[in-house]
């Protein structure tokens, strides 16, 4: 399900997602929603998260207590903050760093969850 919209964006923030479009082959209207749905996590997703983590077997919540990024896409992460620190970002590369940033993000609380879900259930000695 969708719901049409029309808005209305500075021309500057257009000519950049039309940019960013045409360098990866894609429509503007996809770039756009991947972007707002990179930029807008879900509301209250940490609570669904530890409820949905709860529901897990030990076996599972163990896995994800041990969860790692990608190796790619880590590496890939790796350079782009490279590339952020020595100021050499495009407008595309900027947009793939916080699309990766908020994956690392999410694994990162996924972890955390689960660590925390693991140490309640007696599977892990406390961290502290």
């Amino acid at each position: 399900m969708s719901t049409q919209i029309t808005v209305d964006l500075p021309d500057h923030l257009y000519q950049r997602a039309e940019r960013l479009a045409q360098m990866t082959g894609r429509d503007i209207a996809d770039v756009l929603t991947t972007t707002l749905e990179v930029s807008l996590p879900p509301l209250f997703s940490e609570l669904e998260g530890n409820a949905a983590v709860a529901a897990l077997s030990n076996r599972e919540v163990l896995a994800l207590s041990e969860l790692q990024m990608d190796a790619a896409q880590d590496k890939r992460l790796s350079a782009l903050l490279q590339n952020q620190q020595a100021g050499k970002l495009s407008d595309a590369e900027r947009i793939e760093l916080q699309a990766l940033m908020r994956l690392y993000e999410m694994g990162l609380l996924r972890k955390a969850q689960a660590l925390a879900e693991a140490v309640r259930r007696g599977l892990l000695y406390s961290l502290t």
